[in-house]
């Protein structure tokens, strides 16, 4: 027996070892020399992507930075392929985008999906592009609730919450919502779709009249958005390159940047992501639960002083 757990803690210890070895050297890679494979050259246009739900913007703003920095990218491309998500981190790669596109034309290109918070972020570029069958607008906002007081009634579980301000549980699960609460988070969705609203009216030079009609939260198709007056043209990725070399004053010849396709593909292997900073939560995050459960305390602290006795 202690011959096999010797065994199984050695084995354990290389596989954390190596995990640790790898996923170090493909962070300090990505993050010290990942840009700098395309620092010089040419003028060219950069492309990068937006896809999957939008709960976050540091690592998608960063890399709009560091491109920024590279003289040498006189366009950048944003291919969009997500379904939108929060709206603060979306709000953020909005002005972001925008704020590059004082500097250097940034076009933005919907692939299959590009609604919500994906719109809502393609609007800070100067340009929208989609596919006549892709799907866009979207232009609301939804919060959902379920009320499980007759599940835990019938499970014959008491739940109940301690709280300091009357609205400080609002939306709980545990109970039905009052009128007030009711009255007091459609408000705060009317302020938010009222952003949303005044960025597209502003954004898309549509009137009132027009603002109005298609921001009730319809999905549309690339076509129906392009009558709308919702994207500037139908076409993909293709004619989204030709208007931004032709934009940057490039030849139709000039070089396009991929850099997602030269990262390393071991984090997307390991942990499923590509994105060092979801690779870096998800990582840290794993090891702290494993740590405080009480699995680590009994059986994996065996496993792990096993090769030590």
């Amino acid at each position: 027996m202690q011959g096999l757990l010797r065994f199984w803690g050695t084995a354990f210890l290389l596989c954390l070892t190596l995990f640790f070895a790898v996923s170090t050297v493909a962070i300090i890679s990505n993050t010290w020399f990942g840009e700098a494979r395309f620092s010089g050259g040419p003028d060219r246009v950069a492309v990068i992507d937006l896809k999957g739900v939008i709960y976050k913007s540091g690592a998608f703003t960063r890399k709009v930075s560091r491109l920024l920095e590279d003289g040498k990218v006189k366009a950048l491309v944003v291919r969009i392929n997500s379904p939108g998500g929060l709206v603060g981190p979306s709000q953020e790669i909005y002005q972001s985008l925008r704020r590059a596109n004082e500097k250097i034309p940034v076009i933005a290109s919907i692939g299959s999906l590009g609604a919500s918070g994906g719109y809502y972020a393609a609007l800070g570029a100067r340009k929208i592009f989609a596919n006549p069958g892709s799907l866009t607008a979207s232009i609301g906002v939804i919060s959902e609730f379920a009320n499980l007081e007759g599940l835990y009634h019938w499970a014959k579980i008491e739940r109940f919450a301690l709280k300091s301000g009357k609205l400080k549980d609002v939306g709980s699960e545990t109970r039905k919502m009052t009128s007030e609460e009711r009255e007091f988070l459609s408000a705060m969705l009317k302020d938010i779709h009222d952003e949303f609203k005044s960025t597209v009216q502003t954004q898309r030079k549509l009137t009132p009249e027009e603002t109005e009609k298609w921001t009730d939260g319809r999905v549309m198709t690339g076509s129906q958005a392009f009558k709308a007056k919702l994207i500037d043209s139908l076409g993909g990725i293709e004619d989204a390159l030709v208007e931004a070399k032709k934009a940057a004053n490039l030849s139709e010849k000039a070089p396009v940047e991929y850099p997602e396709a030269h990262k390393k593909g071991i984090l997307k292997e390991l942990l499923g992501s590509d994105d060092d900073d979801l690779v870096a939560e998800s990582f840290l995050g794993s090891i702290k639960s494993f740590l405080q459960s009480p699995v680590a305390q009994t059986k994996w602290r065996i496993l792990l002083l096993a090769p030590l006795q």
